[in-house]
């Protein structure tokens, strides 16, 4: 079992100093270390948390949420996340706000954060614009400390946009971490990341994609099955393939659902979108064509209908590495026969993993929470050292 020095020490060995005062848009844009450091802190707040240490490094502030998209699990992650650290958190309502009469983004975002800390961001329906929206709202505040509007600048973090979700797909590596006793363990590891059917439309590609542009960075043996027609970005899987190769791992792509399967070490059976067809929806929206919209909709669940075979059964799983593979999924997932007629999981296999998918969903809150920490403070060991001797409870006995 590792202490609280342990990961203090880690952390002291690490080179993370571009992350203060940063942001946190893409994983592919953070350094190995940047990365190791994220998951070192994250493990380390998890662990004073179950000792009853008191992690709150902010006496007041704010932390300011905009969902663009629904969202449950990444919600209150980020609410969770922030309260960890002691911020408060105020969700921004666009339908609210002056957004809807023309506000301009860098008037908004100027206002919102007279007293914010960190800005977390979901806005992931439209390719091409929500990472773009991201950075015009980091870049107004970044202005807008410069010149002197603001006492500080807002961590910005991506909740997930068109291209990553690195919350979600950070939050899966270090649960495989767990699992597999190190990201050392996970080399030569078999991971499918494939989509599955769901009788649903329009979700977005930013999960497979996150995924295999993080998990290609460990030596994973790394496969992404689809469809013929559901490509996700070429460019993403243009870094997968440079990140396999500096690594050590592999990326393949295949049209095989049970050829990704076949002694797979890790499934994650997935739904989305088709790439082309998320730029036409973007277009369509852009144009206002609400008929346009409809028409769309029809098709692409006629498209999905077609490959109902697509899913995760029992007869699937068995071909994994010893009929053993850790299943996992972002959820909320469609399950046949109890959220849906027919999904992208068997009921049975959800089921038997059900405390392990909890489980992998519980390490958001300390993945975005170390996110917030390595932006906010320059030395986070020296913080986290001044926090363990002052021990002050997190519940008062």
């Amino acid at each position: 079992m590792k202490t609280l020095q342990d990961y203090i020490d880690k952390l002291k060995s690490l080179n993370f100093k571009g992350m203060y005062n940063g942001d946190f848009f893409l994983t592919w844009e953070k350094t190995d270390e940047e990365l190791e450091a994220v998951f070192t802190l994250a493990d380390a707040l998890r662990l004073m948390r179950e000792n009853n240490i008191s992690t709150k490094v902010f006496e007041s502030g704010l932390g300011i949420s905009l969902f663009r998209d629904n969202s449950t699990r990444t919600r209150f992650s980020f609410a969770s996340a922030c309260n960890l650290l002691g911020l408060e958190v105020q969700d921004l309502d666009e339908g609210k706000s002056q957004v809807a009469h023309g506000e301009t983004v860098r008037e908004t975002a100027n206002m919102i954060s007279f007293m914010a800390d960190v800005i977390g961001i979901r806005d992931d329906m439209y390719i091409g614009k929500g990472n773009a929206y991201m950075h015009e709202v980091a870049d107004a505040v970044t202005q807008g400390n410069k010149d002197g509007i603001l006492e500080q600048k807002p961590t910005l973090v991506n909740l997930q946009c068109d291209i990553d979700h690195p919350t979600q797909a950070m939050a899966d590596m270090l649960h495989m971490m767990h699992e597999f006793g190190g990201a050392k363990n996970l080399k030569g590891k078999k991971l499918a990341m494939t989509w599955a059917y769901s009788p649903s439309y329009g979700k977005p590609l930013s999960v497979p994609q996150g995924v295999i542009g993080l998990m290609t960075r460990f030596g994973m043996d790394v496969v992404l099955a689809h469809p013929e027609g559901y490509e996700v970005f070429p460019e993403v899987e243009n870094i997968a393939a440079k990140n396999a190769e500096k690594s050590g791992g592999t990326f393949k792509k295949t049209n095989n659902m049970a050829e990704a399967f076949k002694n797979a070490d890790i499934v994650y059976p997935k739904s989305w979108a088709p790439f082309a067809a998320m730029e036409k929806r973007t277009e369509l929206y852009g144009a206002g064509d609400f008929d346009g919209i409809n028409k769309l909709e029809k098709e692409l669940l006629a498209q999905n209908a077609q490959h109902k075979d697509w899913a995760c059964t029992e007869d699937l799983m068995a071909s994994t590495k010893a009929g053993k593979a850790l299943y996992m999924h972002c959820l909320p997932a469609d399950i046949s026969g109890v959220s849906c007629k027919e999904g992208e999981v068997a009921a049975s296999v959800f089921d038997r993993y059900r405390d392990s998918l909890y489980k992998e969903a519980s390490y958001k809150p300390y993945i975005i929470a170390a996110m917030i920490f390595l932006a906010k403070f320059a030395d986070p060991a020296d913080i986290l050292e001044k926090l363990q001797k002052k021990g002050t409870p997190r519940i008062f006995k």
